[in-house]
């Protein structure tokens, strides 16, 4: 019985963060089904909660939120993607054009990230995610259209490499600013959205595998850390986020977004208040 009391323990203490970890990964999914957003602005601030449970340094919690999340990403953006392609809605030809830089731009990002304590990046993140939710709460700036024609030469270079680069830095997909571009320049919402899914692809491989080799020297990382990614928990987010991100996207193609963009945007400053506190803990 002594022998099985070390297991027992360390499943209770496993219990509530799995709990907590599938719940981020259903809601993840759901969200980059709808918005075409990789779920980070769900699965980092669900990190937060969670890492204090797994152990560690909690100087470290920022870049292993990040870093996880961008790995989770993987996941859920491919599976929405695919979802949304079996509609015809991608647009391929955004996709390659702007892969180059928006993968140059995340390799670059995650370099600055290896530079920055755990409090500016939390406070990054906060301040990123309340710039985000300006596009859903302010009608006047997510329905513009400035143009009919996507940004190119050295406009694209910079746009894209900046999308890449700031996504990164926060552990989201970029859907986000991707969808503000696209929607500035003529495309529906629905399009746009369903881009968004393959930009999230783009920057969360680079960024994913970007974490693990910065932090593989790092020490005090949870149990079960390759570098700054948690892979427990991305595997349990990853899991759960194929599932829901196919009924995302039947709920995006299927009713108006106003409301829905209403309801992300308050979230988003409500996440973005819960960050900036967690900073001040740092």
């Amino acid at each position: 019985m002594s022998g099985a009391t070390p297991v027992i323990l360390s499943f209770s203490v496993w219990v509530l963060p799995l709990i907590a970890m599938l719940a981020a990964g259903l809601l993840a999914g759901f969200a980059a089904g709808i918005f075409g957003i990789g779920g980070g602005f769900i699965v980092v601030p669900a990190l937060f909660f969670v890492l204090p449970l797994l152990g560690g340094v909690k100087a470290q919690y920022a870049h292993i939120a990040v870093g996880t999340s961008a790995a989770t990403i993987i996941v859920t953006s491919i599976r929405s993607l695919a979802a949304h392609a079996k509609r015809g809605a991608v647009d391929w030809d955004v996709l390659r054009d702007w892969a180059p830089w928006i993968v140059l731009g995340s390799v670059l990002g995650v370099a600055l990230a290896g530079g920055i304590d755990g409090k500016v990046l939390t406070l990054i993140f906060a301040s990123g995610v309340l710039l985000m939710s300006l596009n859903f709460l302010l009608p006047k700036i997510g329905n513009r259209v400035i143009s009919d024609q996507m940004p190119s030469g050295m406009v694209r270079v910079g746009i894209a490499g900046g999308l890449g680069g700031f996504s990164s830095l926060l552990g989201i997909g970029g859907g986000t600013i991707a969808i503000m571009v696209m929607t500035l320049c003529g495309r529906t919402i629905h399009r746009a959205i369903a881009t968004a899914s393959g930009i999230g692809t783009l920057i969360a491989v680079p960024s994913a595998i970007g974490f693990i080799v910065i932090g593989l020297r790092q020490v005090g990382l949870p149990w079960g850390s390759l570098g700054y990614v948690n892979l427990p928990t991305a595997v349990a987010v990853g899991s759960m986020s194929i599932l829901t991100a196919p009924l995302g996207v039947a709920v995006t193609h299927s009713l108006p977004q106003a409301m829905l963009k209403r309801i992300f945007g308050i979230y988003l400053v409500f996440v973005a208040l819960l960050m900036f506190k967690n900073a001040m803990k740092l």
